[in-house]
């Protein structure tokens, strides 16, 4: 074979393998380098963390951190003409699309547990959250206790709906679990009347609460069930993409910037709505800045 044809082979080889849904790769970093594109996936209701404004641009505190990440990436591979695409996951095919190379990161609302990291790679924890209730400020329910015979909303395929069924069975409760498929349609369930209550992380439940016509009708209450460990998710065996995109993450804890960006989407009005979540970073979160680790929940 010609010494000229043989690196044109190789890079044929590197874009198809890059097509979604085709073979896990095992150079994520080759594969950004070869075709020039890195491929990112976003939730599309996840406020304040990764959503849609009003102009359909993907926005939010875990989006912020991507781009971020993604910067120091264009810079290792001194590629300043990088290509971003994004592409819409739901709790149901995250883990799917970052195992079939579809994208190549994940940050969204993701908890990394135990179950998931034999699926997936975890950067550094990005957020820590619990799991609570949300409900009408007049329902009786203000903890899972009170649950009995009512009806739940979660949202299908996250940790709150294994946590519940787990929890209904081991306390002897009947609850009636419904699924929806995205936190907005779980919230529209709950202001419709159709259930009693929406569980889901509190940082979430307070993101779909700013959304609401009247946010004052609605209390996020109960006691933690769980709590949670954000991270971004991207492919496991690739050493090289999950050490850069940690190096990145903890630049921008240790540095400050992790916590203006929180600031900014946490204690200031957000889009679309204007509404401001005022809620300060709690101590556990203050002390993941300071000293940045990857933490599994069970």
């Amino acid at each position: 074979m010609s010494r000229r044809l043989l690196p044109l082979l190789l890079l044929l080889c590197l874009l198809v393998a890059a097509r979604p849904g085709a073979a896990q790769p095992s150079d994520t970093l080759g594969l950004i380098t070869a075709t020039g594109v890195i491929r990112l996936g976003h939730r599309e209701s996840s406020v304040p963390f990764s959503y849609y404004d009003r102009r359909h641009q993907v926005v939010g505190y875990s989006q912020e951190l991507m781009m971020r990440v993604v910067d120091l990436i264009r810079s290792e591979l001194k590629l300043p003409a990088l290509t971003v695409k994004l592409f819409p996951l739901t709790s149901q095919n995250r883990i799917a699309l970052v195992q079939n190379g579809t994208v190549d990161l994940e940050c969204g609302s993701t908890t990394h547990t135990r179950e998931r990291a034999r699926q997936a790679a975890f950067s550094v924890s990005i957020f820590v959250a619990q799991t609570r209730l949300m409900t009408q400020r007049s329902s009786p329910i203000r903890d899972f206790a009170d649950l009995g015979g009512k009806r739940v909303v979660v949202t299908a395929g996250t940790t709150s709906d294994r946590l519940l069924r787990l929890h209904a069975k081991r306390q002897g409760l009947s609850i009636d679990i419904r699924q929806a498929r995205e936190h907005s349609a779980a919230f529209a369930l709950l202001q419709a009347g159709e259930v009693d209550a929406f569980m889901l992380d509190d940082a979430l439940l307070y993101g779909e609460r700013a959304k609401a016509q009247r946010p004052e009708d609605w209390v996020v209450t109960g006691s933690p069930l769980s709590t949670e460990h954000y991270a971004c998710m991207m492919r496991r065996d690739d050493s090289s993409f999950h050490d850069l995109v940690n190096r990145a993450l903890s630049q921008l804890m240790r540095s400050g910037e992790a916590l203006r960006i929180y600031q900014r989407w946490f204690e200031r009005p957000i889009p679309p709505s204007g509404l401001n979540l005022n809620w300060p970073p709690s101590p556990a979160l203050l002390e993941l800045f300071r000293q940045p680790s990857s933490s599994a929940s069970d």
